[in-house]
This record gives C-alpha cells, structure tokens and sequence, in this order.
C-alpha cells in the first residue's frame, strides 16, 4: 500500500538567474550537475570548518531551481545565500506558493503540474513532490495519508532538526552515506575538512536509533554508560529517537556489558540498516 504526507515542516525557496547553477556549485556539498528536471540531489551547505549549517534537497524546475529546506530555518538559508551572492546573476527568494510532500511504498504517484522526483537518501524513503497545496492534493488524493516521521525514524535517517547548525560534521552525520556529499566535485564551503576527514577516516560520531524503555526524554538529554557520557538524544516519538553517540564509547560499553541510559531509562541503540560499519 502506498502511503503520502504533506511536509508542513519544510518550505521552499527559488533560486533563479543565469548564474544559479554555478553559484550553487560552488556553495553546497554535492554537485550540481546531477540536478536536472524530475532528478534532485540531497545537499548541505557546511561551515569553513565542515560543520552542518543547513540540510537540504535541490531539483530543477522549469527556469529556475527549488531548494526543498526546513521551515524554521529557511529565511536564515535565504540570508546565507544572499551573503554569497556578491555580483552573480541569481535571485534567491521564499516561494511560499510551494509546498512540499512525500509518498512511499508503493508505485509514485502521477504528478500533474508538480515537481517529483526519487528521494536521493534511500530507496525507502520515496518520492519527494514540490508544487502548490492544490496540485499536491489533487496529485496525493487517491494515497493513505501514512506517518512521514516515523518511517523515516524506522530507517534511522536524521533531518534538520536532529542536527543543529555549526555543531556536527556532514560525514558524523551520515551524509556520505546518504548521497550528500560528492567527493570527485570542485571547491565549496567546508570541502577541505569533509575531504580530510575522509581521507583520515577520522568521523567518530554516528546517528543510531534509540529504544527508550518509558517516557522519551526531550532532544538534548545525555546517554550515558556508568556515568560516561556516550552521546545525546535527538528529535523523536513514542519511545524511539535518533541519538548522536561516539561509536568507541558505544562499543566500549556493550563490550564492558554496561547499560546505555538516557535520565535513568534504559535505551538500545539500534545501527540503520544503511549505516556503514
């Protein structure tokens, strides 16, 4: 059966101008050239120190591009990239007219007048759809309204609000392995630190589920093994979160045979299926 929802979190901003390709070329971590008309690309835009600012999809839409973004956080992406705007031929702007949804399991739907294309991150995940409120209920209207967030919770995907800008490095948080990240493109924003990283193979950080016994604690809240902290819970619902851990302090625990715990509750951190050992 497929199932659908309306992405009421996330916003949408058009970006547009005979410069618009390159001058996002040269800002985000993946690469442009991969984004044409029904094919997007997942992105983020980095710190010079290769720290996540924003997270993001990009598809190409008639004479302009549409970056599918976090709600709360897209006037402060509007901002960011007007900075780097500088003399590039390029309009960046809110388009509040579009809204943004997702179907999965199942066959993707027939969009009439909407912009759709294969969620990049995982085969699980579906398909993304960008277009005005009418169009995507007339595109959706015959899909079971299903639970976005916690299927992308059951595969152990984390989103903007699981990772608050300038404080966790894109390969940290598995955007390598979700496609964020193209390593043979030129220069952009924060690419010599990922670079390095990846070389060194230095990330030691990792987004895992989290099976809370009892009441889930609020994002933000320590995991700890015999009084070590070992990492710190993320967004979630119902007694299941994403937790951001240092996987050697995971492992150093279940070898110790120490229980994780989030505020005195016992939790199981679970490795997405996707995630590389």
């Amino acid at each position: 059966m497929s199932y659908a929802s309306l992405l009421e979190d996330r916003s949408v901003i058009a970006v547009k101008g005979t410069d618009a390709r390159s001058f996002l070329q040269g800002l985000i971590s993946n690469d442009m050239e991969d984004c044409s008309p029904s094919k997007g690309i997942y992105a983020a835009l980095l710190t010079p120190q290769g720290k996540i600012l924003f997270e993001f999809f990009v598809t190409e839409d008639e004479d302009r591009f549409v970056v599918d973004c976090a709600a709360a956080r897209a006037p402060d992406l509007v901002k960011r990239l007007t900075f780097y705007k500088l003399r590039a031929k390029v309009d960046i702007a809110l388009a509040p007219d579009l809204k943004v949804a997702a179907a999965w399991d199942g066959p993707p739907p027939v969009a009439d007048r909407v912009a759709a294309f294969a969620d990049p991150r995982l085969p699980e995940l579906g398909v993304r759809l960008i277009g005005s409120l009418p169009q995507l209920h007339s595109t959706l209207a015959n899909i079971q309204t299903g639970d976005y967030r916690g299927h992308v919770l059951d595969l152990g995907v984390p989103d903007s609000a699981d990772v608050p800008p300038d404080t966790v490095f894109a390969l940290d948080a598995g955007f390598e392995e979700l496609g964020a990240v193209d390593f043979r493109k030129g220069c952009y924003v924060g690419q010599e630190v990922t670079a390095r990283m990846k070389h060194r193979a230095s990330a030691r950080r990792r987004f895992l589920i989290a099976h809370v016994e009892g009441d889930l604690p609020p994002p933000g809240t320590k995991l700890e093994a015999s009084g070590r902290e070992v990492g710190t819970l993320a967004t979630g619902v119902g007694g299941r979160a994403l937790a951001l851990v240092r996987l050697d302090r995971v492992d150093e625990a279940r070898s110790a045979g120490e229980d994780i715990s989030a505020k005195g509750q016992k939790v199981r951190l679970q490795r997405p299926s996707w995630l590389q050992p």
